[in-house]
């Protein structure tokens, strides 16, 4: 049986909070036990120099998220989990890629084309200001990401819809200059997976510094909850559960059941300081078996590293041949010996 293809990766740059678990880890590894998926997981270290510029962080942030989800259940023999910078070909395609890439594309990409707007709007005399090649060009190391590994599926939010269309395009540009060589990969936007509120209410992110850290110590998930913005209703005045970032988050890790209960707790005017302690206790209670294994994975770095290599072995073991495909697919051949 021939399997999908199905890759995900998260960039490096921060610590793994609720909104990553919920929208992207546990569905991704809830995939990964499909009989007929072969899952590609990777820690986006490259992507995450084009905003982040703290070599501490980058580092840290890498065993962080390897340690997440390996600590949330992931087999590694399962599948292939790997470092994205300890697999050279992706850099060395997405720079073969480059070359068929028209500059006019990269023009239309969202992020780019926003700071563009933000530069003009603050009327800075350079609508590039502030604006690396790395911002720039950042599709094409994700479209890069993707065919390196013939990609049928990529889990994507919407606001990442754009740069699973502009990868599509990348791969049929050179498909049709060089021959078929590249899957046009799908991607694929879940309507139930839940996009979290962070503290302030805005979507849960590290760019607003409102996140709430999946692995965060008992002491401060709590004083954490407890930040979030509420509005001024008293106890005992019914509540909309569906404005509230306190309900959003106990609905994307309960039950039906339990969501249909606590609604009713806000019908009846439950103060917010009750709903607060009881979301801390629910997470915590969910989240604490998961915490103890992240904890002792952080404190064996060298078996996290040795997870990670052997990754990266089992994903260079498939790029090789096909960048090796690709590169006589362009002219760069072999040399003969002599």
């Amino acid at each position: 049986m021939k399997k999908i293809k199905v890759l995900t990766g998260i960039t490096t740059s921060g610590t793994p909070h609720l909104g990553n678990y919920v929208g992207a880890i546990r569905p991704a590894i809830a995939a990964s036990h499909t009989d007929n998926v072969d899952s590609f997981y990777f820690m986006a270290d490259l992507h995450s120099l084009i905003k982040c510029d703290d070599p501490k962080r980058v580092d840290q942030s890498t065993f962080e998220i390897a340690a997440t989800w390996l600590a949330c259940n992931l087999n590694p023999d399962k599948v292939t989990f790997y470092r994205q910078s300890d697999v050279p070909e992706i850099s060395e395609l997405c720079w073969i890629l480059t070359c068929v890439t028209a500059k006019g594309l990269m023009n239309r990409a969202h992020a780019y084309k926003a700071q563009v707007q933000s530069n003009i709007a603050n009327d800075t005399g350079d609508p590039d200001k502030g604006i690396t090649m790395g911002l720039f060009s950042y599709p094409i190391l994700m479209a890069a990401d993707i065919l390196m590994f013939n990609a049928h599926r990529v889990p994507v939010g919407k606001d990442q819809i754009q740069h699973l269309e502009m990868a599509r395009d990348i791969a049929g540009r050179f498909n049709h200059h060089y021959g078929k060589h590249f899957v046009l990969p799908e991607a694929v936007v879940s309507e139930e997976t839940a996009v979290l509120k962070g503290l302030d209410g805005r979507k849960m992110s590290k760019s607003y510094d409102n996140t709430i850290p999946l692995f965060v110590p008992e002491k401060k998930l709590r004083k954490l909850i407890m930040k979030i913005k509420t509005n001024s209703l008293e106890p005992g005045e019914p509540k909309d559960p569906e404005e509230c970032a306190l309900f959003q988050i106990f609905a994307a890790f309960a039950s039906k059941e339990e969501i249909a209960a606590k609604h009713n707790q806000y019908a009846e005017g439950a103060g917010w300081g009750v709903l607060k302690q009881e979301l801390f206790e629910f997470l915590n209670e969910h989240l604490k078996d998961y915490r103890n294994q992240y904890e002792r994975l952080m404190q064996d770095i060298n078996y996290v590293q040795e997870v990670l290599q052997k990754g990266a072995e089992k994903a260079r073991s498939v790029a090789q041949p096909l960048l090796n495909e690709v590169k006589r697919a362009v002219g760069i051949r072999p040399l003969l010996k002599v």
